[in-house]
């Protein structure tokens, strides 16, 4: 029984992955403050909610419980007591419900040492990665992983203090440690960060393997490139270092991936049947309005799909929004029947749409009945707006990590485990 736990944990890629290659585990923590993650994750993968949990509490009692932890709504910023204390009263149960479920420590700045389990056999970190992309150095986040940028994405060093605490507390540290992030962690503007990581992991006793890993070498038509560390835990075994070492350089994913690579077919995760409900619905809500910034979009973003027929083999990254250029790419339709659009942004409909949340979904490797799981556990938070709404699906999705890309990492994980032990 492999003993995990997630920070920065999301919807839960790597359980479900784990679960898809059939390895028994178990969470024993899950770490995010993302309300709309925290109740995704939960639905994702414990079903639908028993509320009898919580039934016990008043309006009053749940706000007080909740302003204990640390909560954002948007990811970004902490949630005041009198943000929590407008929510309707099933929002909070199902939110208190959620966190109990998935046994979630919430904020990582406030996660110790003395709050984890005693053996952890696996700690994955994927913290935030809007100071380190490209697009965050648009909008003045220049900070990067600088130890004293107070950023989202500096919150790798609480990774480091609660290791650093686990080790002067006498604690074993987890065997494996798994990161992931955007490849621009390895730019000459973060290396230097980077390698002060890695080597502050090498004085802890870890062998480090560093990977760039596409998507689209994992059968997900999706060119989305990530940056992967695992770290084995070897102490101060040379031997096992040497076998650490020597395994994953022999077994290099970048490179297996690459020469065994079977070209995924774009249309398996495409849903282009209108003739279903739910698809042709859920296409019309991811049509824009014709304004005439829709219309650069248009133009300037590549066509996915132009009269039902695929024009290419895959997707670009999928983001936290799709209503933007750059997008992940377009689709062109007839879906309103008219033979010519005007982007003047007096009232019509444009002619193409963007990528459907059930469709981000699946190009990050969950399956469809992951995702009418969480639309058919969604509720009305407030008058006639769902909880999980269409633009935060998508957010939840674009910061996901690729399902299949992970199924590939723990695979190799588990052997080389073995090897160790062995």
């Amino acid at each position: 029984m492999l003993k995990i736990v997630e920070t920065f944990s999301g919807i839960g890629s790597q359980a479900k992955a784990l679960k898809n290659i059939g390895i028994e585990f178990e969470v024993l923590n899950t770490v995010d403050w993302d309300i709309n993650a925290i109740y995704a994750y939960d639905i994702l993968h414990n079903g639908a909610q028993d509320l009898s949990l919580v039934d016990k509490y008043t309006k009053e009692e749940l706000v007080e419980i909740l302003s204990r932890y640390s909560l954002s709504s948007n990811g970004k910023n902490p949630m005041s007591n009198d943000s929590l204390a407008r929510m309707r009263e099933e929002t909070l149960k199902r939110l208190y419900a959620a966190i109990i479920r998935t046994k979630n420590l919430v904020n990582i700045q406030d996660v110790k040492a003395e709050d984890l389990p005693f053996e952890v056999d696996l700690l994955t970190y994927s913290f935030p990665c809007q100071d380190l992309s490209i697009s965050g150095f648009w909008h003045g986040n220049a900070g990067g992983i600088d130890r004293n940028s107070n950023n989202r994405s500096s919150m790798l060093w609480e990774v480091e203090r609660i290791l650093l605490e686990l080790n002067e507390n006498g604690h074993s540290l987890p065997k494996f440690l798994l990161m992931e992030n955007v490849t621009s962690i390895r730019s000459e503007r973060h290396i230097e960060n980077f390698d002060e990581w890695r080597n502050i992991l090498v004085d802890l006793g870890y062998e480090n393997k560093v990977y760039d890993l596409c998507a689209y070498d994992f059968g997900v038509p999706q060119m989305r490139k990530r940056t992967f560390m695992i770290s084995v835990f070897v102490g101060n075994n040379k031997q096992k270092r040497k076998v650490a070492s020597k395994f994953l350089e022999e077994t290099n994913l970048e490179v297996h991936s690459k020469n065994n690579r079977k070209n995924p077919n774009i249309s398996d995760f495409l849903r282009l049947d209108y003739s279903i409900d739910k698809y042709k619905e859920e296409a019309l809500i991811s049509t824009p309005n014709a304004t005439p910034s829709r219309k650069k979009i248009r133009e300037e973003n590549p066509v996915i799909v132009e009269n039902g027929k695929a024009l290419l083999d895959s997707v670009r990254t999928i983001t936290t929004k799709q209503d933007r250029h750059p997008n992940s790419g377009v689709i062109k339709h007839n879906l309103h029947g008219k033979k010519k659009v005007i982007y003047d942004g007096k009232g019509d409909k444009a002619d193409f749409r963007y990528l459907t949340p059930r469709e981000c979904f699946l190009f990050m490797g969950f399956s469809e009945d992951d995702y009418d799981n969480l639309i058919n556990n969604n509720f009305e938070s407030r008058s006639s707006t769902n909880f999980l709404t269409k633009d935060k699906l998508i957010k939840l999705a674009g910061n996901s990590i690729v399902v299949n890309v992970l199924e590939a990492v723990f695979k190799n994980m588990a052997e080389l485990n073995k090897l160790i032990n062995d």
